[in-house]
């Protein structure tokens, strides 16, 4: 039997995981459970494939990716702290494992199902037999230590607690520079070495970033803020969750006599997804979703259908931005958008209506500070760049049917000269 499995990746390039090393192994045998597999179903930026057209990569890929940026990580610190040897095993499996509760279209099932990935994936670690009888293997106390680092606000252990889930993380590290590259965007190219490079532990035991790598670190804060606004928070995005969002409402509030066909395990994501069990959660993705959305575009009722449609042939909503509009006018642009909703029979609640957008600045948590041999310092006191990435931004968009363009915009044009 081969000891070595390669996985080619756009971005890391060779990964090869050795099955001779006890912490590979436990990686191998991980990656093989169905529940680890079914991430190849899950696309890594939901709906952003109606806009970049590339962006059809999985969580599966993502994955094994943050693994890889743990053990470039995990190698550079044991340089520094042999000690931090003994954190291998749960390093490498909650990088592994930090996104197998991601539901359909990924961050877009928190919104449309109110599912919590974070929770899932504690939920899998623990309870799933599979994972669960894998990682005590290689350790009892393995999937509690694991899972104990997906919670947001448990700080277990805090250099581990820093690489797995902080704002300057291995997740961040690489779906950085995975979502630049299957975007085309090229905005997210990471000094991933240079970082790593100037990995050290602080004298209160926290692992730091020498002064050498904090310009590296500027670099991946301002890429950050520019990925959000082109990509994970573009206008098309919000429309495509918009639609999404509307599809579960109608079926939710049905009052049409006619049935609509909606698999078991669906249902209960839609219905009372609060109470799922494993093998509901495990049984959806998104093939399974795109499957039922394809079926309500032909064999459901109004709006239902038409929303379907809209989203799966992507002739989508319209929204246009009206941030700086005052509240009051807000509202008269949306009361415009629905009486012409009204006009020409559009459901007035489902076809228009003000998304809000919001953009979380970088928050340090003071995870990962300056160390320079001497003095420590918080890496906002050290860099006025990163103080004002710091600051979060709020806009609102309204969003209506695409044959009222003229009118809307003629509208908000109005307002705003007014």
């Amino acid at each position: 039997m081969n000891s070595k499995r390669i996985f080619h990746d756009p971005i890391h390039k060779e990964i090869i995981i050795d099955s001779d090393r006890p912490e590979e192994l436990m990686i191998m045998e991980l990656i093989d459970t169905l529940a680890f597999q079914r991430l190849r179903r899950i696309k890594q930026l939901g709906a952003a494939s109606l806009l970049f057209h590339g962006a059809e990569s999985s969580r599966f890929t993502h994955s094994i990716g943050v693994f890889c940026v743990a053990r470039k990580i995990y190698r550079r610190l044991i340089e520094t702290k042999p000690e931090f040897s003994q954190n291998k095993f749960i390093l490498f499996g909650a990088a592994l494992l930090h996104d197998l509760g991601h539901g359909p279209l990924s961050h877009t099932s928190e919104v449309i199902f109110s599912h919590n990935h974070e929770h899932w994936s504690k939920k899998l670690v623990k309870n799933y037999s599979p994972i669960n009888s894998i990682l005590k293997k290689f350790g009892s106390e393995l999937p509690d230590q694991i899972a104990n680092l997906f919670e947001t606000q448990n700080l277990f252990s805090k250099p581990l607690k820093t690489l797995i889930s902080s704002e300057i993380d291995c997740d961040r590290l690489d779906y950085l520079l995975r979502d630049s590259y299957n975007t085309g965007t090229k905005y997210g190219l990471v000094d991933l070495e240079r970082i790593i490079s100037a990995l050290t532990f602080s004298p209160d035991g926290n692992i730091a970033i020498k002064p050498k790598g904090v310009i590296a670190i500027e670099h991946f804060l301002v890429l950050r803020n520019m990925m959000y606004r082109t990509i994970y928070n573009h206008r098309i995005n919000e429309i495509s969750t918009w639609i999404l969002e509307k599809i579960i409402y109608s079926i939710k509030n049905n009052s049409a006599p006619k049935k609509i066909w909606i698999e078991e395990s669906m249902r209960r994501w839609i219905f009372s997804p609060k109470d799922l069990e494993i093998k509901d959660f495990l049984e959806n993705d998104d093939i399974v979703f795109y499957f039922h959305l394809m079926k309500w575009k032909d064999e459901s009722f109004e709006p239902l259908e038409s929303l379907c449609r809209m989203f799966i042939d992507r002739k989508l909503l319209k929204a246009s931005d009206i941030s700086f509009l005052t509240k009051l006018e807000r509202l008269e642009i949306l009361a415009f958008a629905r009486r012409k909703c009204k006009l020409n029979n559009y459901d007035s609640e489902i076809f228009c209506g003000i998304k809000e957008r919001s953009f979380k600045g970088f928050k340090s948590n003071n995870s990962l500070k300056i160390w320079d041999g001497t003095y420590q310092n918080s890496l906002e006191n050290h860099s006025g760049l990163i103080k004002t990435l710091m600051t979060s931004n709020n806009s609102s968009l309204i969003i209506y049917p695409g044959e009222f363009r003229k009118d809307i915009e003629d509208q908000i044009k109005l307002l705003r000269d007014n």
